[in-house]
C-alpha cells in the first residue's frame, strides 16, 4: 500500500517537524539525537508536576498531539509500534522535571514498562521526584494477568494533566491518575488490520468479518465475529464493558475513531452506544474522534470511566490543544418542527389508465436498472446514479394512486414535488426543474412536446449544460425532439442513440465526468444519459394510447 512518506527510517522524525510546524509555537522538540525524539511544550513552569507519557509511533493524535497545558509535558516518541528507548524516555524526564517532579503515565506493554520503568529508576538516581502509574483498561481478555494498556489511558492523561496545571503535588496527582487507571475501561473492534508504511498490509479477515477485542498494535482480536449491525454491535460491546464497571452509574465515555472509519459510521456508533443501557448512564461524553489510532485501521473502541464529581471536572476542564476533543454532557437532541409552506400544492387524485401505465412503467424500468446505472456511475462518478434515478421511480410509484393523472399540468407539478423531496442533490433539483417548468407551459395551454421542450431548457438555463457535454441532455435532448413527430418508439431510439453517443465522447462539459482524462470515459456511456434512454424505452413498451 501506497503512503506520503519519505522514507520509513526517517518517518517518525519527519512527521514531529510536521507536527511542530503546525503548533503555532506551541511545540518544541529536543534536538542533538535524531533517536532520542521527545516533544515538548514550548514554555514550561518548573513549579508544577510534570506529567510525561509516550510509546511507539502510529498511535496519532497520542502521544505527541496531546501535549499542552492541561494534558502532558512532553511525549516521547518511538518507531511505529516500538517502544522508545531509556535514553529517548530519560531525555524526556529530564528535559521537563522540575522541583515539583514527574509522573510517568505507562501504557501496560512489556516494552514500555521496562523502558519507562529504567528511566524513572535512573532520573531517581539522578536526584529527581519521579512516580510512575501504569494504564491496563482493555478488558479484552477478562481474565489476562497483564491487561493492555489503550485508548482508555487518555482519561489518565487528562486527570493527571489537570491536577498538574491546578498545581497539585506530586503525590496527589499520582493519586488521582492512579484511580482514572484503575478505573477505566476499554474494547475495541476492527474490520481490517492496520497497514505498517513501508509494508504490505496483513489480510486476515473476510469480507463481513469483524475482530472484537483486537490491539493497537494489530494484534489478533480476542474473538473473530460476522460484523452486526452497529446497534447490535454497540449492545454487545456495551454489556461487556458494563459487566467490567460493577455497577457504576455515572459515566464517561470516550468513542474512539483506530484510524480510518469514516466520521459517518462513528457517529452511527456513537448514537448506538448511547441507545443502549450503558450509553443510558454517561453523563459526559468525548469525540467521536481519531484519539489513539492504529495507523489506518478500520475500527473504533470505546472506554468509559466511572465519575465523581472530581474526575468530571477535570475532564471537562478546557484545553487549549487541538486534538482534544473535549467532553460534552450528554443531552437529548433539540428537535424543532419542519417550518410551515413546505407542504407544498395538494393535489386532487384522479384516474387516468394510460398515464398511469406509463408512470409505472417507467418507474419499474429505473428501479430495474439501479444496479446496472450505479456500476457505470462508478466509474465516471460517485456510484450512485442509479440509486437517485431509482429513489425517485419508488417515491413516484408509491404515491401513484394519489396523483392527478388526468390532469396533465397538476400532474407534471405534482412530478416537480415527488422528485424534489425523494431525490437529494443536484439531480433531484434538476428533475424538479424539468417537471415544474413543463407544468407551467401546460398550464399555457402547450402540447406535451413543447412542454417538455420548455423543460429541457430550464434544466439547460438552471445546471449550466448542453447537448455534447456528456450528461443525461445528450439523450433528453433528442428524445424530446424526436416526440414532436408524436411517434414515442422513435423518441426511444433517439435517446438510446443519444446515450449511446457519450461513450465515444472524450471529455465531459458538466458534473463529476468532467474531472476524468479521457482514458477514464471511454467505452462508458454517461449514467445519468442512460438513465433517461432506460426510461423512453418503458414509455415506449407501454400503451402509448392518448
Amino acid at each position: 500500500m501506497a503512503h506520503f512518506i519519505d522514507a520509513r527510517a526517517t518517518l517518525v522524525n519527519d512527521a514531529i517537524d510536521g507536527l511542530l510546524a503546525a503548533g503555532g509555537g506551541r511545540l518544541a522538540r529536543l534536538d542533538g539525537d535524531p533517536s532520542i525524539r521527545v516533544v515538548l511544550r514550548a514554555e514550561l513552569d518548573p513549579g508544577k508536576v510534570a506529567v510525561v507519557s509516550g510509546g511507539g509511533s502510529g498511535h496519532e493524535p497520542a502521544h505527541a498531539g496531546f501535549v499542552g497545558p492541561g494534558l502532558l509535558s512532553a511525549a516521547v516518541c518511538g518507531d511505529v509500534f516500538a517502544s522508545p528507548s531509556v535514553d529517548a524516555v530519560l531525555a524526556g524526564i529530564l528535559a521537563v522535571t522540575g522541583p515539583a517532579g514527574c509522573l510517568l503515565v505507562i501504557k501496560n506493554y512489556a516494552g514500555d514498562r521496562l523502558n519507562f520503568g529504567l528511566a524513572a529508576e535512573r532520573a531517581r538516581a539522578l536526584g529527581h521526584k519521579v512516580k510512575t502509574v501504569i494504564v491496563s483498561d482493555d478488558i479484552a481478555l477478562p481474565d489476562a494477568k497483564q491487561p493492555r494498556g489503550v485508548a482508555g489511558t487518555l482519561f489518565v492523561h487528562k486527570v493527571a494533566g489537570h491536577a498538574a496545571e491546578a498545581g497539585q503535588p506530586l503525590e496527589a496527582v499520582a493519586a488521582r491518575a492512579r484511580r482514572a487507571a484503575a478505573a477505566a475501561k476499554s474494547l475495541g473492534i476492527a474490520v481490517s488490520t492496520c497497514t505498517i508504511p513501508g509494508s504490505p498490509r496483513s489480510e486476515r479477515l473476510a469480507e463481513g468479518q469483524a475482530e472484537l477485542g483486537l490491539g493497537i498494535h494489530g494484534e489478533p482480536g480476542v474473538e473473530r465475529i460476522t460484523l452486526p449491525k452497529a446497534s447490535d454491535l454497540a449492545r454487545m460491546m456495551s454489556e461487556r464493558l458494563s459487566a467490567a464497571l460493577a455497577g457504576a452509574n455515572r459515566l464517561a465515555l470516550l468513542v474512539n475513531n483506530l484510524g480510518s472509519a469514516s466520521a459517518l459510521e462513528m457517529q452511527v456508533l456513537t448514537r448506538a452506544v448511547l441507545a443502549t443501557e450503558l450509553g443510558s448512564r454517561v453523563r459526559l461524553l468525548l469525540g467521536p474522534a481519531p484519539l489513539m489510532t492504529a495507523l489506518d485501521m478500520h475500527g473504533a473502541s470505546l472506554s468509559v470511566l466511572p465519575l465523581d464529581d472530581e474526575l468530571e471536572a477535570a475532564l471537562l476542564a478546557p484545553v487549549a490543544v487541538p486534538a482534544w476533543p473535549g467532553a460534552v454532557r450528554v443531552a437529548a437532541p433539540v428537535l424543532r418542527l419542519v417550518p410551515d409552506g413546505l407542504a407544498g400544492e395538494a393535489f386532487a387524485p384522479s384516474h387516468d389508465p394510460v398515464t398511469a401505465g406509463r408512470i409505472a412503467a417507467v418507474a419499474e424500468a429505473l428501479i430495474a436498472a439501479e444496479a446496472a446505472l450505479n456500476a457505470l456511475d462508478a466509474k465516471v462518478g460517485d456510484g450512485d446514479a442509479g440509486t437517485t434515478f431509482a429513489g425517485a421511480a419508488r417515491a413516484v410509484k408509491a404515491d401513484l394512486d394519489r396523483l392527478p393523472q388526468a390532469d396533465p399540468a397538476a400532474l407534471c407539478r405534482a412530478l416537480a414535488e415527488r422528485i424534489g423531496r425523494a431525490v437529494g442533490g443536484s439531480s433531484g433539483v434538476l428533475g424538479s426543474i424539468f417537471f415544474a417548468a413543463a407544468a407551467s407551459a401546460l398550464s399555457d395551454g402547450a402540447a406535451w412536446p413543447d412542454a417538455l421542450a420548455e423543460g429541457v431548457a430550464r434544466v439547460q438555463g438552471y445546471g449550466g449544460a448542453d447537448r455534447g457535454d456528456r450528461t443525461l441532455l445528450d439523450a433528453l435532448i433528442p428524445a424530446v425532439e424526436a416526440l414532436k413527430t408524436g411517434d414515442l418508439q422513435a423518441a426511444a431510439e433517439a435517446a438510446r442513440e443519444g446515450a449511446a453517443a457519450t461513450a465515444r465522447m472524450e471529455r465531459a462539459g458538466a458534473g463529476r465526468s468532467s474531472y476524468l482524462a479521457a482514458g477514464d470515459l471511454a467505452g462508458v456511456q454517461d449514467p445519468g444519459a442512460a438513465g433517461v434512454a432506460a426510461a423512453f424505452a418503458a414509455l415506449a413498451g407501454a400503451d402509448t394510447t392518448h
